[in-house]
């Protein structure tokens, strides 16, 4: 293994409840499913949920918000092993990730790729939960997930793609209360495209420097030192056509309330973070599930109040 030149530690958490209180055989398991990092979960997640409180007649129904989360957990964990098979060579010679299970060696390609299986299985089982519709919108976000790995080697705007995958949720969400889809998931789905490229151009900022040493692309190293313009460009799109989107679902005032809210804590976020310090970058990125959980129970009280 090459020795990193960046400056970004680690991103396994030290003595997280996995160390404490999972079996020893598991614990590769659940760190290569990123248990111990649940970000990753809510902004899988949140798209969802969005979803299902703009389509819901009144209060979502619990059950759905249950198996999207369960969905969530399962899906997240599966593309984090799909991924971390795809970079196993890449992450070894990367500071933040050459400790994940892979590239360490707590976990086999062949233990992955079953491991990959069986999350897929549970995956399956919760998506035929819903009705026949969501289920064919569901099964084609795998030809989203699969590619995502390969496009940091093949373009600068690899943000854009995991943009494009993370947030189909909003897409299933709305087709699994309503059974069709319309324009106002359309457009929530945009929205979401923009957050996520917002949110991961900052994340990638952790790793320019390895990426730049082993020849990979991002929007981080795309846009620079520009990157604070294009977040503003980023956040303001995803909150017009977040905005466009409750119009078109007839959300009441406090959605629009809410979104406002989470308007403020992107200009927020623009102002405080700092591209040059992995530190700075990381805690910006995860206080994006704060601003989604805004725009989530905006999205109830709009829907209720309707």
């Amino acid at each position: 293994m090459q020795e990193s030149t960046g400056v970004s530690a680690s991103d396994m958490p030290a003595a997280s409840w996995i160390d404490r209180f999972a079996p020893a055989r598991l614990r590769p398991y659940l760190r290569l499913a990123r248990l111990d990092r649940p970000i990753g979960t809510w902004l899988l997640l949140l798209p969802c949920w969005w979803s299902v409180a703009m389509a819901a007649p009144g209060w979502p129904d619990p059950i759905l918000l249950l198996l999207f989360a369960v969905g969530a957990l399962v899906m997240r964990a599966a593309g984090c092993t799909i991924n971390d098979i795809v970079d196993r060579d890449i992450d070894a010679r990367v500071a933040r990730t050459a400790s994940r299970p892979l590239p360490s060696g707590a976990v086999s390609v062949r233990q992955a790729l079953v491991f990959l299986v069986l999350l897929l299985a549970l995956g399956l089982l919760v998506l035929v939960q819903f009705n026949p519709f969501a289920i064919t919108v569901g099964a084609l976000s795998l030809l989203l997930v699969v590619p995502y790995p390969l496009m940091k080697r093949i373009t600068w705007w690899p943000q854009l793609w995991l943009g494009l995958t993370f947030n189909w949720g909003a897409l299933v969400g709305w087709a699994a209360v309503q059974g069709e889809l319309s324009a106002a998931p359309l457009v929530l789905y945009a929205a979401g495209i923009f957050w996520t490229l917002g949110y991961d151009t900052v994340y990638a900022h952790q790793d320019k420097a390895d990426d730049v040493r082993i020849g990979v692309k991002s929007t981080a190293l795309r846009l620079g030192a520009a990157t604070r313009r294009w977040l503003v460009v980023f956040y303001g799109l995803a909150v017009v056509l977040a905005g466009v989107a409750g119009g078109l679902a007839a959300l009441a005032w406090p959605y629009f309330v809410a979104l406002a809210a989470a308007a403020g804590h992107f200009a927020w976020q623009v102002k405080r973070v700092d591209i040059d310090d992995p530190v700075s970058c990381l805690a910006v990125f995860k206080s994006n599930r704060d601003a989604g959980l805004i725009v989530f129970a905006g999205a109830v009280a709009g829907a209720v109040l309707a």
